[in-house]
């Protein structure tokens, strides 16, 4: 797994090159309640309007919101449109905009009609001329693009088949920033996946995928098998396939291939997931993430946006609500009252796909060594269950005189630390019965046990698990502060 919180610092100061087609996205919100008179169609009571950036524009967005800069190239009319967006671009302030005009085409403008009350999509009308960029224009674009490349840590094509990559335009975008050592990703359009030959990773929808590969694409074994298949055809390091409620299959040339459930969300709109997909993708990769961990924050981004309404754009700070949920509840709601409750979350995380990680303490007196341990426990899955000794249990292994702090005092900091999902405080001299329940996928311990004296580590790989031990962070004892703090020998 990764730390998130690492990785978004290290996002805050990467940049990613989006070129791709622009459109202004325009959403009328009415009532309908009755049928027009003049013809068999509903009327909708306007009631409110919101006009967003949108297409490859909304790329740029959310790169800006994630933290990132965003450069982006693209194509507009001569037109009221045009201006809109130049207006609503100028605005932004971690983008900055180069774009090509092309006087004898319009801007692409999509005019959604949805109903309020039901969320429902009930009309759309485009304008739009859908035909690939030619001769100077062409040419205008990829002098506008290549001179970026300098800047930019990624290069992200995002392309709606409106006219902006052609064949040749992607062509000289790849293979500059191949030699440019900058990696490219691809939302490819075109079902010719050969034409985007040299990119790092393509993001095709499933429908997408299937009719590119001619493949039925409806498991992950499937997947992965046309998959290998097209990195070969097109030459590139990876394919990730998005599934909407099925959530996402990603498949390297090195790995395995990966799946990650969706989020459970209420859907208000799916308009431009897609477009937060690639951009949590590309700030991912550029900052460091590995396959897995880039895959995971896609996936947590998507979630958010579609729990939106519009063309929405996700923030730093609600994604970081969404992958570490639980750093915002409040202690008590993390320690746990029940094996029922436990069971509850279990069968929860797991209808989830999550991967499940479990320590174990008395934690009498927290302090930067037992943080250390936690904090690596937590980055090595996506819920850490913290289990901790009782009063009685941690006064048979430490003797008389411990705890120095009573279990609902100690449950309630280690609750506090956003590295805990929850805490589980057990009565017996070991946490065996309690990881027999969990069967988590990593028990976590600190560097100064082996792999055989940890307690229940036969258990954990025995389903399928595994054991990892942190360094000890040296200096640092809760017997030796009690003895200071009692007057004793530190």
């Amino acid at each position: 797994m990764f730390d998130f919180d690492a990785l978004s610092d290290a996002i805050a100061g990467k940049t990613v090159l989006c070129v791709g087609d622009l459109m202004l996205d325009e959403f009328v919100y009415g009532e309908v309640s009755r049928v027009s008179p003049e013809a068999p169609a509903p009327v909708i009571a306007v009631q409110r309007s919101e006009t967003n950036v949108g297409g490859a524009g909304n790329v740029a967005r959310n790169v800006a919101s994630l933290g990132g800069r965003c450069i982006f190239v693209g194509l507009v009319g001569d037109d009221d449109a045009a201006a809109k967006l130049k207006a609503e671009l100028a605005r932004e302030k971690n983008i900055d905009s180069v774009l090509v005009c092309d006087p004898s085409r319009p801007t692409t403008r999509k005019v959604r009609f949805v109903s309020e009350h039901f969320s429902t999509h009930m009309l759309r009308a485009d304008w739009e001329k859908a035909q690939a960029a030619a001769g100077t224009v062409e040419q205008q674009l990829i002098d506008a693009i290549l001179p970026q490349l300098a800047r930019a840590d990624i290069v992200l094509l995002s392309d709606y088949a409106k006219g902006v990559l052609t064949a040749r335009v992607i062509r000289n975008v790849i293979d500059a920033a191949r030699e440019a050592k900058k990696r490219v990703i691809v939302d490819p359009k075109s079902l010719n996946l050969a034409i985007y030959r040299g990119a790092t990773l393509l993001t095709p929808n499933r429908k997408e995928f299937a009719e590119a590969t001619r493949s039925r694409a409806d498991t992950d074994q499937s997947i992965a098998q046309a998959a290998r298949d097209a990195m070969v055809l097109a030459d590139c390091e990876a394919i990730l396939v998005t599934q909407s409620e099925n959530g996402m299959t990603l498949v390297s040339r090195t790995g395995d291939a990966v799946h990650v459930p969706a989020y459970p969300v209420k859907v208000r709109d799916v308009s431009g997931a897609g477009d937060t997909v690639v951009a949590a993708l590309a700030l991912a990769l550029a900052a460091g993430a590995d396959w897995e961990a880039a895959l995971r924050v896609a996936n947590a981004a998507a979630a958010v946006a579609i729990g939106k309404k519009g063309t929405a754009i996700v923030t730093a700070a609600e994604l970081r609500r969404k992958i570490l949920p639980h750093a915002y509840l409040a202690a008590e709601e993390k320690i746990v009252a029940s094996q029922a409750e436990l069971d509850a979350h279990l069968a929860e995380w797991r209808k989830q796909g999550l991967r499940i990680g479990f320590t174990n303490g008395c934690f009498d007196i927290l302090h930067p060594g037992h943080v250390q341990v936690l904090t690596a426990a937590r980055g090595a899955c996506d819920r850490l269950i913290v289990a901790l000794n009782s009063d009685a249990s941690t006064r048979r292994l430490k003797g008389e005189g411990r705890p120095v702090q009573a279990e609902r005092a100690r449950a309630e900091v280690l609750a506090a630390l956003e590295a805990v999902d929850l805490v589980v405080i057990f009565e017996d001299d070991t946490p065996l019965k309690l990881i027999e329940q969990v069967r988590p996928n990593v028990l976590v311990k600190g560097g100064d046990y082996t792999r055989e004296t940890v307690v229940g580590h036969d258990v954990v790989e025995a389903n399928g698990g595994a054991v990892m031990l942190v360094d000890v962070l040296q200096g640092f004892s809760t017997t030796s502060l009690v003895n200071r703090a009692r007057g004793g020998v530190a």
